[in-house]
């Protein structure tokens, strides 16, 4: 490789980096505190803070517009003008030259659309901060505290309902693992713990990590808080008179957190809940609100098998549901006292479905049409969290404070440093001129390694910084070899450029060899080993990619542009040798 096309590379992969590490530059440095606690929420959570924060600032507009009808824009409302020249392009209207506060006001149609513009700004600021923390360096728990949690699911317990002879235990199994990690991701996102890594174990495990602080007794009940589906009425004139002041009073319905804020405006025995439709990813989006009956008609662990069919005489999809004797008796008799009434499916305190009741259902086989296939076996995964109903009990508990984790990263990044800084200043005084190539050599392999750290969107824990002190030595040792094999060829009598040149070729398999090794070893700690253990072989296979590339590429480039740039002649690179 010529020194034009390796300066191209290394510009490249520098390039290349930094993009990988925006992200995290972005969240650790430029996002406020306020906002990063904002952005790890639940997307319900950042949904209801942008209506509420939109419809504060659109009264706020308002109230500005009616002190001073010709005022200009002001300045924090400037983002507003452009929407409103767009406004009255799709009116098929001239923008008026120069436009006030009143002209940008009167191109929204309607006040929903104003408060919808603000609301896009608030929803669009929060999701680039939460993308922006799903693409940087993530801190473990053993750096920023948090809670981790082994919970055991009794699958025995689950092979044991099954009522058909027919039914393969092994997939059952299967099925109830993945519907119980699927529960859990849902119900800890509900409760606004952010960003939990929740994955399978062995064959009847859950390992969850919930990084910063959490409370025991509430993570206990989310995770044995079973069952939680259900069958209710639905208050439906109540839901209008609802309805009707909910867009009556955008910013007051609701606090911050989601709360109904005057419980008065419904009936005493009611509550109201979103209704949700899960959008073609699989995420529940909120499409309205339903009052619904506190009272529970029919509990969902009566549910004994769930399935997707098709509707007789149309092909269209229909949800179909066997009950248990018990259940079909409760649901026969409260069918029959409430034809024509609306029934809702609720789970985890979000409405999945808004059914009319035809007709009395007395044998306690269900059916529920209306919708598309999608829709359909969305309904059958919320249906089968009763039917599975897989028995979860927590087996160990871990509590990691976030004093622990300040003192270790603070230990972490002191040994990075202090470990660095040594290394330099000896490779500096031993290697003189050339301990500066080997120097900014070790500079570069740190900001690769955390560049590609965020690009993988790995977890940085103490066992990892650990593994980056290791690769420091590793690429001093890379940089020590070179430069004692460019002493041999100099002290031969040969010139700078043919010393070089030697030097790197003699060392090449040496430094290969000795990488290489590493890499393999720490390719199976990766794939054998567990938490900490991978944790290091990741950063040490980085470690190893990254110090090949500086020490082979990167320092030889700064060799040679010496060399032939600045036209060098002597070599410093140790005591006696130039």
């Amino acid at each position: 490789m010529n020194k034009r096309s390796r300066l191209v590379l290394i510009l490249a992969v520098l390039a290349v980096c930094f993009a990988f590490l925006w992200p995290s530059i972005t969240w650790y440095a430029r996002t406020p505190k306020e906002e990063q606690a904002l952005a790890l929420g639940s997307m319900e959570s950042i949904r209801d803070y942008s209506m509420v924060k939109a419809a504060e600032d659109v009264e706020e507009l308002l109230n500005v517009l009616k002190s001073d009808g010709e005022k200009e824009v002001p300045q924090e409302y400037k983002w507003l003008t452009k929407i409103a020249k767009k406004n009255y392009k799709d009116l098929n209207e001239k923008a008026p030259n120069p436009m006030l506060l009143k002209d940008v006001v009167s191109s929204f149609t309607s006040k929903n659309k104003l408060t919808s513009a603000f609301e896009k700004v608030y929803r669009e600021k929060l999701l680039k901060a939460k993308n922006n923390y799903k693409n940087s360096v993530k801190l473990g728990l053993d750096l920023s505290g948090g809670m981790n949690v082994i919970v055991k699911a009794d699958l025995d317990a689950v092979v044991a309902n099954l009522t058909a002879e027919s039914d393969d235990a092994e997939t059952v199994k299967k099925e109830a693992m993945a519907q119980a990690v699927e529960t859990l991701s849902s119900r800890i996102d509900r409760f606004g713990l952010s960003s939990p890594t929740i994955r399978q174990q062995g064959e009847d495990k859950i390992y969850i990590e919930l990084p910063g602080s959490a409370e025991t007794d509430q993570i206990n009940s989310i995770i044995q808080g079973r069952g939680i589906l259900n069958f209710r009425l639905v208050d439906v004139e109540a839901t209008n008179k609802f309805i009707e002041y909910y867009y009556n009073h955008l910013g007051t319905t609701f606090d911050s957190q989601g709360r109904l804020i005057d419980s008065s405006i419904i009936p005493e025995d009611t509550e109201v809940m979103g209704l949700y439709k899960a959008d073609a990813y699989g995420i529940d989006q909120r499409e309205g609100y339903l009052v619904i009956k506190k009272e529970i008609a029919l509990d969902g662990k009566h549910i004994k098998s769930a399935d997707v069919g098709t509707e007789n005489g149309s092909n269209k999809p229909q949800v179909t549901f066997v009950l248990d004797p018990e259940g079909a008796e409760i649901f026969g008799k409260f069918t029959a006292d409430h034809v024509g009434d609306n029934l809702c499916i609720v789970s985890d305190n979000k409405v999945k479905s808004n059914a009319t009741i035809q007709s009395a259902i007395p044998n306690g086989q269900v059916a529920i049409t209306g919708f598309g296939l999608q829709e359909a076996q969305n309904l059958r995964k919320v249906l089968q969290t009763a039917w599975l109903d897989v028995p979860l009990s927590v087996e160990s508990q871990q509590v990691i404070g976030a004093s622990l984790g300040t003192q270790a990263i603070h230990q972490g990044l002191m040994a990075i440093a202090i470990g660095l800084a040594l290394i330099m200043l000896f490779m500096l005084i031993w290697y003189h001129g050339a301990g500066f190539n080997a120097c900014v050599v070790q500079v570069l392999n740190l900001y690769i390694m955390f560049s590609i750290l965020s690009a993988l969107n790995l977890t940085l824990t103490l066992p990892m910084i650990a593994g980056m002190i290791l690769t420091i030595g590793m690429a001093v040792d890379a940089n020590v070899i070179i430069f004692e094999r460019i002493k041999e060829e100099r002290k031969l009598g040969k010139d700078r450029a043919a010393s070089i040149t030697s030097g790197f070729d003699n060392a090449l398999w040496a430094i290969l060899d000795s990488n290489i090794t590493t890499f393999i070893a720490a390719a199976f700690m990766s794939q054998l080993g567990t938490g900490a253990i991978q944790g290091f072989a990741y950063s040490l296979a980085i470690g190893v990619l990254s110090t090949l590339f500086t020490s082979l590429i990167v320092s030889r480039l700064m060799f040679d542009f010496q060399t032939e740039v600045i036209q060098k002649k002597n070599i410093s690179i140790g005591w006696g040798v130039k």
